[in-house]
């Protein structure tokens, strides 16, 4: 069993500066990153009408990520055989500020991450500022790169909350501004679960896929630092398997599953949102790694 620790590095408050300047060293050669988040949920959805399925799933990403603050950020590096640092740990496990009595949630989700070994009450003492990450992550060498290559798994909520860190605005209207701006900050992506498309048999969420391909976790699940390193893990073994180690980036890349990439009309919806409980329903999802589990 491989010890965790020796693969992820947790960053808070105090060490932030000191790890990013560790990924602007690391990235020039180990250019392959897997993200992964964990967030406090779905807590609202919009009240305008619409009859497009693929917007409706963008305007309610839109007006949760808006409303609400990131958890965690898992970043691991790679180089393009999928060879991880031989020098130090290949994992960034990004802890950020975070209040229960003043930040929106879904009570299911802070129950599950609770579960999984997040400690809320050091996210609000020692967890990062929202602005010193983005100002940090802005010259860190990993965005706006056409070398660098983002692995994720059904990730349109996980580089929502990244983009609403890079722009310090709430996030674009339409889908179609979105995934420009997506383009422009990750100019190439890899989503998993849409790769699955091409892949027979494979099925399920993260932990499912990787199971399926003999792939093993290390540290807990429901953590976005061992979810990350576990896409990375799973992107590498399905392109082996799967796509003769060679991805179609014409194909594939840009591509996020459950959101379209082409343009959709654009439209001026109201900005006006219906708040759900925080005792949340059972469609509700409840962090990046359970909701998307729930999709088969």
């Amino acid at each position: 069993m491989v010890d965790p620790s020796l693969l992820i590095r947790n960053v808070w408050s105090d060490n932030l500066e000191w790890e990013m300047e560790a990924i602007r060293n690391t990235v020039g050669i180990y250019n392959y990153i897997s993200m992964d988040t964990e967030f406090p949920g779905i807590v609202a959805r919009p009240l305008y009408p619409t009859k497009c399925v693929a917007d409706i799933s963008y305007q309610t990403l839109k007006c949760n990520v808006d409303i609400l603050n990131l958890i965690q950020l898992g970043l691991t590096f790679t180089d393009e055989n999928g060879r991880y640092p031989t020098n130090g740990p290949c994992t960034w496990q990004f802890h950020f500020k975070f209040n229960l009595t003043e930040d929106m949630y879904s009570q299911e989700s802070i129950e599950l991450l609770t579960k999984s070994g997040i400690d809320f009450q050091k996210h609000e003492i020692s967890g990062i500022s929202i602005e010193d990450f983005g100002a940090l992550l802005t010259s860190s060498g990993v965005i706006m790169s056409d070398n660098v290559r983002w692995i994720s798994f059904h990730s349109g909520y996980d580089f929502g909350y990244l983009l609403k860190i890079l722009i310090c605005t709430p996030l674009p209207h339409t889908e179609a501004q979105f995934f420009t701006l997506l383009k422009t900050f990750f100019p190439i992506i890899y989503d998993v679960k849409h790769l699955m498309k091409s892949c027979k048999n494979l099925k399920g969420g993260l932990q499912d896929v990787a199971d399926s391909l003999g792939v093993m976790r290390i540290g807990p699940q429901h953590q976005a630092g061992s979810d990350s390193l576990l896409t990375a893990t799973t992107f590498f073994q399905m392109r082996r398997i799967f796509f003769d180690d060679k991805i179609d980036d014409a194909k594939y890349a840009g591509q996020l599953f459950g959101l379209t990439s082409y343009t959709i009309p654009a439209t001026n919806p109201a900005d006006s949102l219906l708040l759900l409980p925080h005792v949340s329903s059972s469609e509700q999802t409840f962090s990046s790694q359970s909701k998307r589990e729930a999709v088969v």
